[in-house]
Formats: C-alpha cells, sequence, structure tokens
C-alpha cells in the first residue's frame, strides 16, 4: 500500500524533473552557440553566437562579426541584426556572412532539444551548445 508521504514525494518529484526539462527546452539565453556547419575551404572558423541573458548577440560569422538582438516571445523569434563589421572578407566568405546574416533575419520560430537550437525560417538553421 503506497502512504500519502509517498505520493506527496513522486507528486514532487515529477514536477521538480518537469520544471528542469522546461528549463533545458527554454531559448537559451545566456548561451554560446556554434552553427551546425562545415568551416569553409581554406579556414577553420564555423560561426557563432553569443546570447546575452536579454536576448543581445554577439556574433563570429565566417569572416566578419557583428552585434544583434533577439526577441522572445513563446515559440516565435525575432533576430534584428546591428552592425556588421567588415573585415577585409574574401567574397565568398563576405558573401556566406551576409546569407547567415540574412537567414538569421528572416526567422520566425524556434525550438530547442538539449543543447541544439533550431531556428526556423525559410532556412533553417541549427546552433550546438558550445562546450568548455
Amino acid at each position: 500500500m503506497v502512504s500519502l508521504k509517498q505520493m506527496v514525494c513522486a507528486a514532487v518529484a515529477m514536477l521538480a524533473m518537469s520544471t528542469l526539462a522546461r528549463a533545458e527546452d527554454g531559448f537559451p539565453f545566456g548561451t554560446e552557440m556554434t552553427l551546425e556547419a562545415l568551416p569553409q575551404a581554406g579556414s577553420k572558423r564555423i560561426p557563432n553566437i553569443e546570447i546575452g541573458d536579454h536576448g543581445e548577440v554577439l556574433l563570429e560569422l565566417w569572416c566578419k562579426g557583428g552585434k544583434g538582438q533577439f526577441s522572445v516571445a513563446g515559440n516565435t523569434v525575432i533576430f534584428v541584426p546591428g552592425q556588421i563589421q567588415d573585415r577585409s572578407c574574401p567574397p565568398a566568405r563576405a558573401q556566406a556572412d551576409d546569407e547567415l546574416v540574412a537567414a538569421l533575419s528572416s526567422v520566425e520560430t524556434w525550438k530547442r532539444q538539449g543543447d541544439v537550437l533550431t531556428l526556423i525560417g525559410p532556412k533553417s538553421l541549427r546552433f550546438r551548445t558550445t562546450g568548455n
């Protein structure tokens, strides 16, 4: 026979696990993430984003870098790019950077599964939490 104390303990444990699962699947504020992509020819660099606690973003692209801002409401997300620094990039990398910023700017929704954030729009982008 199950006691009331055991049922309460089980309920508290289930609530704690569901809260933890939601926190892991929430938008990854305060996280650095790397784009799931291969490096471009002649480079080992892969774009990454550092998302601040309030949605502010530091971008390190294939060659360029800059800032932006995520605004999140539920599963809706808007990315607004700030000033992007042109670092005398080769044309192919500059074009890839411009295309990535355009793809980020066109995302509409997001989902997160563990350490993977998928930004969904005309072109979906997958970012993985950077392990230190």
